[in-house]
């Protein structure tokens, strides 16, 4: 019998969630993805560091800041997945725009320009925004100019129906760090069946299903392989090196758990959001509310790092 990962891929597009790209030439994902946090641990990996030393280098030659430094770094990475790839790679908007929208549209568009200039076409390049009410304007206007983008931090069903109602072309929810915050807050052992980040993606792609929404649900964020086996049949898994190794090792049947018309009959009612619904929405859910906040104050404080470790590099260089 067939791995679990190759049977998974007959059923659900497997994305990598790492910066790693021998990780991912092992287990040939069809999409990469990427952040911050993964970018800086993979910074520090001696397999590329001279997609860092490019970075610096050009740094200096354009007397560059270390933001901007940053951000070719995340383009040096993302344009060497999309060579291993065969679609889409995922960049992400600095976290600390995740509350100003037209700066983060300033930078999804030079992110994009950066990708172009280097032969890259949009069409292979997802832009990753927080799921805060600025970060789904901006995505809403970049998807009119044809740059699709990926929702990230999403716990809730009201982050999900914005994102649907700004056409974003895909969102990302957060098992994992879901289910982190009902183990603290309520002390309780889960199975992958009663797992509430895996509900949470199952009442999300139930809702798209029902109402014809297009936008792709990407579960990602998993904290063992029961809850992807759980969501066998989303429409995207964006899963660790390690996670992809253990159901490559795991030669068990694996049942499609999710497909559109049958998760489509326990579809939540049909609902919309103006700002403020959005956020009184959000107000009342404290676990999305909470875990927003974290994931943006985590992805801020690698970027930080990353950016230090930028600022260190240029001074030794100079």
């Amino acid at each position: 019998m067939a791995s679990k990962l190759e049977q998974l891929k007959t059923m659900t597009v497997v994305v990598s969630d790492t910066g790693d790209m021998e990780a991912i030439r092992v287990f040939k994902p069809t999409d990469a993805t990427t952040n911050p946090t993964l970018i800086l641990k993979a910074s520090q990996m001696k397999a590329y560091a001279p997609l860092v030393d490019e970075a610096i280098s050009w740094g200096r030659r354009q007397h560059a800041s270390p933001g901007a430094v940053t951000d070719r770094l995340a383009v040096n990475f993302g344009t060497e997945l999309t060579k291993i790839v065969p679609g889409r790679v995922s960049t992400e908007v600095d976290a600390d725009l995740s509350f100003d929208t037209p700066a983060s549209i300033a930078k999804a568009r030079a992110l994009i320009a950066d990708y172009e200039s280097r032969g890259v076409s949009r069409e292979r390049i997802l832009i990753k925004l927080a799921s805060t009410w600025e970060g789904i304007r901006a995505a809403e206007i970049l998807q009119r100019e044809g740059i699709d983008c990926n929702l990230t931090l999403l716990f809730s069903l009201t982050q999900a129906i914005a994102c649907a109602e700004a056409g974003v072309f895909l969102i990302s929810p957060f098992v994992g760090r879901i289910f982190d915050w009902h183990v603290k807050a309520e002390g309780k052992t889960y199975t992958a069946e009663t797992d509430p980040g895996v509900l949470s993606v199952r009442s999300i792609y139930a809702y798209y299903k029902a109402y014809g929404i297009k936008t792709v649900v990407m579960g990602a964020s998993f904290r063992n392989t029961g809850e992807i086996e759980a969501l066998a049949g989303c429409d995207r898994l964006t899963i660790s090196p390690q996670l992809l190794e253990a159901l490559a090792n795991d030669n068990g049947p694996l049942a499609r758990r999710l497909d559109p018309e049958s998760s489509a009959r326990n579809a939540p009612p049909k609902i919309s959001f103006d700002e403020a619904g959005f956020r009184f929405g959000m107000n009342e859910d404290q676990m999305a509310t909470e875990k927003l906040s974290e994931g943006i104050r985590l992805f801020a404080k690698d970027l930080r790092a990353l950016r230090e470790m930028v600022t260190l590099r240029l001074s030794q260089a100079a």
